[in-house]
């Protein structure tokens, strides 16, 4: 009897142990992720070849950062990717605390090869910004997409920007031909925004209401975000 009281306990605490590496494990993940979103914010902000524009940021209501978006194709392609989303508070305009999500969608017509390419949406309004936390958001169905201006002097007055909900910006790693995010799904990605704010917190207070215990990555991505849009007006 005693051996087996032994047993019980040496295999809970292994379990434990491996339950706490897996969300140690997950934990660093999530910190890479944020800090390859910093990334690809600030080389599409500065890219010599036309970032996007600091007025149509400044505008935006959110963004969504999807870093290494993974686009492959032979004939009929797809893409895959995990990224992250933040909002900026309604009365102060700072940016918020991200929260995670997946992205999965197909693309008809002519493809060929694999390619990771980094992808930014900006969410130009608020409407649009809670309809992405449905189970599932279809760009293109549920908001209308456009590709933004890119540069410096694009204007942020065109009508593309004031007739689309969002407005998205890639940059590619490679050759790749003939994608479209139009249909593609947005979803919470639950299990990234449980490890990072633990089961206690709501995603949505979290998200809307700025409630969430930030990371060191995650205050990092913030704090380089308010810098492209202080001072700013929209």
């Amino acid at each position: 009897m005693f051996r087996k009281v032994l047993t019980l306990v040496a295999v809970s605490l292994l379990w434990c142990v491996g339950s706490e590496s897996v969300w140690a494990r997950q934990s660093m993940e999530l910190e890479q992720r944020l800090r390859e979103c910093t990334t690809v914010v600030k080389s599409m902000m500065e890219a010599a070849d036309g970032g996007i524009p600091a007025e149509l940021l400044n505008r935006s209501r959110a963004i969504i950062i999807f870093p290494s978006l993974l686009k492959a194709g032979l004939g009929l392609g797809g893409h895959y990717g995990k990224g992250v989303i933040l909002a900026r508070h309604a009365k102060t305009d700072k940016w918020g605390p991200p929260a995670f999500l997946s992205m999965m969608g197909g693309s008809i017509g002519w493809q060929l090869g694999i390619q990771a390419t980094d992808l930014v949406i900006l969410v130009m309004n608020r409407v649009n910004l809670q309809a992405v936390f449905k189970d599932k958001f279809t760009i293109g169905a549920d908001a209308s997409i456009a590709a933004g201006p890119v540069g410096r002097e694009a204007s942020a007055g065109t009508d593309i920007s004031l007739q689309a909900g969002m407005l998205s910006y890639s940059r590619s790693k490679g050759l790749f031909a003939g994608v479209s995010i139009k249909g593609t799904i947005l979803e919470p990605d639950w299990n990234a925004n449980e490890t990072y704010y633990g089961s206690d917190a709501s995603l949505i207070d979290v998200f809307f209401q700025g409630k969430g215990q930030v990371s060191a990555a995650g205050r990092e991505l913030i704090r380089v975000l308010n810098a492209y849009t202080a001072g700013r007006r929209k």
